[in-house]
């Protein structure tokens, strides 16, 4: 894919993205709570969208502030974060990240990378996105999905999202920054699988030179 094909790929899969549920942190964003946000990105890694989903909303009808987390028992926080992957140590991250958040930053989310990246639990792929989608920062989210397909395409050559990251801020705009990340964890997840996607149904095959796809479906 070439950069003079960008705009008309972004707009197709901006329709396509209508036809399928959004990422767990872009449904828990419409409560219009950052740490929500945050609660559901630590969650997510190694757990479907579905599972995530509905742990968070179980967990914040028992609390509502990184406050109310601090001041659970490990053994309550665990009983509430099950089934998520890694439940036990997710809890113990989350407890540990909203004592760090009322200690250090007044009970509020951090919105610089730096601070976000002092919360356990939380790397650079989460901070990138928390920023983005919380703050609207300038910053692009690479995760498997992203730094999988921009490689697909042959956009960028790169062997780790971070390497992914790094060549998306010199050759992608910044408008599509943000909502890269969106855009192709949606289509990675329902279309540009990782093994065997569907690219007879894929609407962008055009653009796409399928770098590294050695069947499809």
């Amino acid at each position: 894919m070439k950069n003079e094909d960008l705009p008309e790929a972004i707009a197709i899969l901006r329709k396509e993205a209508e036809r399928y549920n959004p990422p767990v942190s872009e449904r828990q964003h419409a409560y219009h709570n950052p740490f929500r946000v945050l609660v559901s990105v630590l969650l997510s890694a190694r757990t479907k969208d579905e599972t995530t989903d509905t742990v968070v909303d179980r967990l914040f009808e028992k609390v509502s502030s990184p406050a109310d987390i601090a001041a659970l028992s490990a053994k309550e926080l665990e009983k509430l974060l099950y089934p998520v992957g890694f439940y036990k140590t997710k809890a113990k991250h989350l407890r540990d990240t909203s004592r760090l958040i009322m200690e250090n930053y007044n009970g509020i989310v951090p919105d610089m990378m730096q601070e976000l990246l002092n919360l356990p639990g939380i790397g650079r792929k989460s901070a990138n996105l928390i920023l983005g989608l919380v703050f609207n920062k300038p910053s692009i989210c690479v995760d498997t999905h992203v730094h999988r397909i921009v490689n697909r395409w042959g956009y960028v050559r790169t062997k780790t999202p971070f390497e992914t990251e790094m060549a998306l801020r010199k050759k992608l705009s910044e408008k599509y920054w943000i909502e890269i990340n969106r855009l192709l964890v949606i289509y990675g997840q329902n279309v540009c699988t990782p093994v065997s996607p569907y690219c007879s149904k894929c609407s962008i095959g055009e653009y796409c030179k399928k770098v590294g796809v050695l069947r499809t479906r």
